[in-house]
């Protein structure tokens, strides 16, 4: 069985349709990549996925149950955790009180505390009593992980991690990856970054306008097809 499935999931903000039959699955410890444009649609299908936006019920599945209505806190109560663009970190809060945000909802065992977020990001450590405002944008990004993370998620849902961040930053944050994976949790990264998706991605969803435009695996993926599925263009037009 699928850890998630989206069936035909449209998704409007007031009269806009910003997303049209969007068909997804991710299996259990699979880590998937969404590709596409600004505007394609890939961060509203991460919150549809985790609630912020409400669909039909069966539009998103977990683990074969429909979820698709529920609300924010009710998802991430069934172990789906969202990394949101923006980071939305509290600006009032220190960096460790921002972590221990993520624990309320969720209060399950898991390999994910205080002490292994801070492993996985010793600087988080360092700057724990600092408010989250002082930190770099790459600092605040690895909050938002380590938050996402104290629920103990078997699915983290990680939209735009490196927008705007500098190349070095986005590698420190990319190689925490392979540890995350290692517990078993399923991941999704929503990606700008063709190359970074590539990667690290198990499976490859492309989405432009709305609509989901190529899916597979990296390595049977030409690279004039991916191109084409991200801006529209035959692939003789990339030439």
């Amino acid at each position: 069985m699928s850890l998630i499935e989206t069936k035909n999931l449209t998704a409007f903000y007031g009269d806009f349709q910003a997303l049209f039959g969007v068909d997804l699955v991710l299996n259990p410890g699979e880590t998937i990549a969404v590709i596409g444009a600004n505007g394609a649609g890939k961060s509203t299908l991460m919150r549809s996925i985790s609630g912020v936006l409400r669909n039909d019920p069966a539009a998103v599945l977990h683990r074969g149950q429909a979820i698709g209505a529920l609300a924010s806190p009710d998802v991430m109560a069934r172990g789906i955790a969202l990394v949101p663009e923006g980071r939305r970190l509290f600006p009032s809060l220190t960096v460790e009180e921002n972590l221990l945000v993520g624990r309320h909802g969720r209060k399950v065992d898991g390999p994910w505390s205080l002490e292994t977020v801070y492993d996985l990001f010793p600087i988080l450590k360092e700057r724990r009593r600092n408010p989250s405002t002082a930190l770099s944008g790459g600092q605040q990004q690895m909050v938002a992980i380590g938050r996402a993370l104290m629920s103990n998620p078997e699915v983290l849902l990680c939209d735009e991690l490196s927008l705007g961040l500098a190349p070095v930053v986005i590698k420190d944050i990319y190689a925490a990856f392979p540890r995350i994976r290692e517990t078993g949790a399923a991941i999704v990264i929503v990606e700008q970054d063709i190359a970074q998706a590539l990667k690290v991605a198990d499976r490859v969803y492309c989405i432009m306008e709305g609509r989901v435009t190529l899916e597979g695996r990296p390595g049977d993926l030409d690279r004039a097809d991916i191109h084409a599925a991200y801006f529209g263009a035959e692939p003789h037009e990339l030439a």
